[in-house]
């Protein structure tokens, strides 16, 4: 039986505590399934469209486009667990850093189990990643900081020139 599991997230931008998490997932199931999805209580800082590339760049980037298993998508709308049973997933793969993360993770575990019996794998950051947020990242690179030590070099090309484009 084939295992197919979905790391969602605004990935916006993705990070390397994302790409970890995304490579350690992989091992796990026979097709994974990084999904950039829209997440209404956020406003991001890349569209959709830029953030798919970005996560692309980044996975070749650091050698995980050589599993052919690891699909990027978008769900712009609508419930995860429909985009789930519309590839045949069974697992959603979360990230946690802290006990916050699961926090606000758990009820939603919950309630995708109960909607469609998707069960949620809860893999811990690597403690070298776990401090680091998408925010944080934006928020260095507006400053004119480097984040280089999170970010892979596309997403920190492209965070450079949106945070110019941000001053004009």
């Amino acid at each position: 039986m084939s295992k197919i599991a979905v790391y969602p997230g605004s990935f916006d931008p993705i990070t390397l505590g994302h790409l970890d998490i995304i490579g350690r997932a992989a091992l796990l199931v026979n097709e994974l399934h990084v999904v950039v999805v829209h997440n209404p209580n956020k406003q991001p800082r890349f569209s959709s469209a830029e953030r798919v590339e970005l996560v692309r760049a980044s996975l070749a980037e650091h050698g995980i486009h050589n599993n052919a298993k690891v699909v990027v998508d978008t769900l712009d709308s609508g419930l995860l667990v429909n985009y789930c049973r519309m590839v045949g997933a069974s697992m959603l793969i979360k990230g946690f850093r802290s006990n916050v993360d699961l926090d606000y993770e758990l009820p939603m575990a919950q309630v995708n189990r109960d909607l469609a019996g998707v069960e949620t794998i809860f893999i811990p950051a690597n403690p070298e990643h776990g401090h680091v947020s998408s925010s944080l990242v934006k928020q260095v690179a507006d400053l004119e900081g480097s984040v280089t030590k999170y970010v892979s070099h596309a997403v920190a090309r492209a965070l450079a020139t949106s945070a110019a484009n941000r001053k004009k």
